[in-house]
């Protein structure tokens, strides 16, 4: 994109000579002020379109460890130097046309020359206004949209001087100073517009409208709670976003991740290579419970637990919970850490909740195991077998897999249920069949059911 913007300075710089050349020899020779100061404006050009290839190029360094946010804002400079250079001209060419008003010293000599210049100065501000301004558009270059800014005001100021040799040739020869005067309050007005907006670019104003933009788009997102701050800086072609909002502290990290993608997404959707930088605050909502608060907890602290019941009591809350450690652990060792899980409960649910730790060890997760003998296996299904037609209410156990580990059996099965039960009375049904199994086979370690529905006729 830099090489872009670079041939686009250098084709501009070239043509700005050209321009220069021919209007300032046709200016002298026809004695011409309107053209004088048309040339005069040109030169400008030279120096404001050299100034901006020699921004483009610095500009295009990437971030180091002194300006992070890279060199964006030189094109901004040189604009605002160009900015400087348009006043300057301006305030010579409206002097020197009043003075020649005042004066009524106006001569003009026209010649076809000239007429000839104006004509090509006229194709080629045009050709080089469109080029630039596609160019500015598609690399977002504010000093490339500020050079095709002077091409157009070049464009304009050729068509006024040619009506004023027009003008000149009907007998009103102070036309041409008039219309000199009118270049120079249009290059005041085109320097005014660039000053402008290359000082919102110095000094950080967002573009027009684009923080309200930014807002309504996040906002409207799953999973954002509020939209705290936006902020949008310009730094030459590069806009830097960046985004404050708040989400559920209860949000998984890699629900927050998509999320944070998913803001991304929409926000270059507008602002297609913005670099955005978006900062998530957990806020605990109102509508989380006591369990999801004290697992919230239990988890941060990388705490296993289970079975939390909460009791709301007359004067004081009340919750109890099963934490697991590992078997090996010291007593003492557990204790510390019921402790300091209860002391932060108590922090999150005030001083006078009660708080009750079960402890007890860890299942371990990870076992080496190996699929045992068809006669065990056999066993095991006739026990879960029996046991599931005592119930009445568990029916089909099938899938049964019995794994021996150095702890002992892992028995893993599917069963049907009726599917109007409720889950609470389905899992008393099943840790009773479990019991009953554990009582046949002492040496099973766990066993873990997969409770189905029922199928109907239909199915």
């Amino acid at each position: 994109m830099s090489n872009i913007k670079e041939n686009a300075a250098l084709s501009s710089i070239l043509a700005s000579v050209v321009i220069t050349l021919g209007k300032g020899a046709a200016g002298f020779a026809t004695g011409s002020l309107a053209l004088i100061s048309d040339a005069a404006h040109s030169l400008l050009d030279v120096a404001a379109t050299t100034m901006t290839w020699l921004a483009i190029r610095a500009a295009a360094k990437p971030a180091d460890d002194v300006h992070h946010y890279g060199h964006g804002k030189v094109e901004s400079i040189a604009a605002l130097a160009e900015t400087g250079l348009l006043f300057l001209l301006s305030g010579a060419v409206a002097i020197e046309g009043i003075r020649r008003l005042w004066q009524d010293t106006t001569t003009l000599s026209i010649h076809w020359s000239a007429i000839a210049v104006l004509l090509g100065s006229i194709a080629i501000d045009a050709w080089r206004w469109w080029t630039l301004n596609r160019v500015a558009k598609e690399t977002r270059s504010e000093a490339l949209a500020a050079d095709a800014l002077h091409f157009s005001s070049d464009l304009i100021n050729s068509v006024l001087v040619l009506l004023a040799f027009g003008a000149a040739a009907l007998g009103f020869p102070e036309a041409d100073a008039l219309v000199a005067v009118g270049v120079a309050l249009f290059i005041g007005i085109a320097g005014f517009r660039l000053a402008r907006r290359t000082l919102d670019t110095l000094l950080d104003a967002a573009p027009a409208g684009s923080a309200i933009a930014i807002h309504d788009k996040i906002t409207a997102l799953a999973g954002v709670v509020a939209v705290e701050d936006v902020r949008v800086r310009q730094s030459g072609s590069d806009v830097f976003i960046e985004v404050a909002i708040a989400v559920a502290r209860s949000m998984p990290l890699d629900r927050l991740a998509i999320l944070k993608d998913s803001m991304t997404s929409e926000i270059q959707n507008s602002f297609p290579e913005a670099r955005v930088t978006i900062t998530a605050t957990p806020r605990a909502l109102d509508e989380e419970t006591i369990l999801e608060r004290v697992l919230l907890i239990a988890a941060k602290r990388r705490v296993p637990v289970h079975h939390v019941t909460v009791q709301n009591l007359t004067d004081r809350l009340s919750v109890s919970l099963d934490l697991e450690v590992d078997g090996h652990t010291s007593l003492g060792d557990a204790h510390a850490t019921a402790s300091q899980l209860e002391h932060a409960i108590r922090e999150e649910l005030g001083p006078e909740t009660e708080v009750e730790t079960h402890i007890e060890p860890l299942v371990v997760s990870s076992l080496m195991g190996k699929d045992t003998d068809e006669a065990t296996k056999s066993q095991v299904t006739q026990s879960l077998t029996l046991h599931a037609r005592a119930s009445g209410t568990i029916s089909d156990v099938h899938s049964v897999r019995v794994r021996e580990t150095g702890h002992g059996l892992v028995v893993n099965y599917h069963c049907r249920v009726e599917p109007h039960l409720d889950v609470t009375s389905v899992h008393e049904a099943v840790d009773r069949l479990e019991h009953g199994v554990k009582n046949d086979i002492p040496n099973i370690l766990r066993i873990v059911s997969h409770t189905e529905p029922v199928r109907s006729a239909q199915s």
